[in-house]
């Protein structure tokens, strides 16, 4: 006999989104998983979209989170491999507040961990409990994915994304700046940490043994080769932390449902950090699952094959599209021929002079 209405498996922040969004229900929820503990030297930070934002602040948690640990987005500038191929995209034109916001990965966890500790219909346990629902929120390597005999295969990239904590002695003024190259990725992110207006979150996505190189390098030549890369776009950049790297793929569970059990997050797909999204999937999966749930009819239980069919159908198509969005750009951008490097980069710049079609694929980014 079931304890609860859902165990879900992880204490990530997509596992505790989705606790907290349907303890919201008055559903009962178990939580396994240790939460995550503050990590000083956590360098990760996220680019979340206004729908994350607005299902964070559905859940209490964007409010508690600390003013510096969030820095909005109101301007991005791209650049491709060619002098003159640029696209640039700004909150005005688009007529919204901002782009999208940087957030501090280790303090959202945090926020989400302290609220699920404060939920009345959260519980945590430290082993399997009778549940109608689980929710695997594991991660990309998620043991009860593999134990189900749900395959995901990995398509490995044979990159690494190297990412660290910058202080610019030129204020940022919202503008995250991304170059995109071959063999490289290159995103500088707006960010009020380790100072408001001067700070950048990086990540740098480039081949495995350039991410060796750079991960060696002392800090004065770490910041050399950045110089170099961005060409001192954004002014002098320091370090202010240790550097992190970690392998990039791409993936996706041939199924995300079945009786009695749900895939979100990394359980369930795997994308190309390039576009920033990755987070942002795993939390519209949190919001289809809490409405496909609240939704339901009366007479449904929640573990239902055909309930959880529902979720899983909202969910193919937003998380098909950007892993195929992610991977043409990154295998597009990776190109060496001449012919395939100029088409690219006139393609931005053709971009670039199309409103309609920049405010299409704004809204697209801004809704998945």
């Amino acid at each position: 006999m079931a304890t609860h209405d859902v165990l879900v498996r992880g204490a990530g922040t997509v596992g505790l989104a989705c606790a907290l969004a349907l303890a919201r229900q008055g559903l009962s929820v178990a939580v396994l998983g240790a939460a995550a503990a503050a990590k000083a030297a956590d360098v990760r930070a996220y680019a979340l979209n206004p729908a994350s934002v607005a299902l964070l602040t559905l859940l209490k948690v964007w409010p508690a989170l600390p003013a510096d640990a969030k820095t909005a987005v109101f301007d991005m500038h791209i650049e491709g491999d060619a002098p003159g191929a640029e696209l640039d995209f700004s909150a005005w034109s688009q007529g919204t507040e901002q782009l999208a916001w940087i957030v501090d990965a280790a303090e959202l966890e945090s926020a989400l961990a302290t609220a699920a500790h404060y939920a009345p219909h959260v519980t945590w346990v430290d082993a399997e409990v009778p549940a109608a629902l689980q929710v695997l929120a594991e991660g990309k390597a998620s043991a009860t994915r593999e134990a189900l005999g749900v395959a995901m295969p990995f398509q490995r990239y044979g990159q690494r994304a190297v990412a660290a904590r910058l202080l610019a002695e030129r204020p940022h003024a919202g503008l995250a700046r991304q170059w995109f190259r071959s063999p490289d990725v290159l995103a500088l992110l707006p960010f009020d940490r380790p100072q408001a207006g001067h700070g950048y979150a990086l990540v740098w996505s480039v081949p495995d043994a350039r991410a060796d190189e750079l991960m060696a390098l002392d800090d004065g030549a770490f910041e050399q080769a950045l110089a170099d890369a961005t060409g001192g776009a954004a002014g002098p950049l320091r370090l202010a932390g240790p550097r992190a790297a970690w392998p990039l793929a791409l993936a996706r569970a041939e199924r995300v449902a079945g009786p009695g059990w749900v895939l979100v997050g990394d359980a369930a797909h795997v994308v190309h950090p390039l576009a920033g999204q990755g987070l942002n999937l795993g939390l519209a999966d949190a919001a289809a699952l809490a409405r496909t749930l609240a939704e339901r009819e009366p007479w449904r239980v929640l573990g239902d094959e055909k309930l959880l069919a529902r979720y899983a159908r909202e969910r193919a198509w937003p998380t098909r599209a950007m892993g195929h969005v992610t991977d043409a750009l990154l295998q597009l951008f990776a190109a060496e021929q001449p012919l395939v490097k100029e088409l690219r980069n006139r393609g931005l710049t053709l971009v670039n002079r199309l409103p309609p079609l920049k405010r299409f694929l704004t809204a697209r980014a801004l809704d998945t």
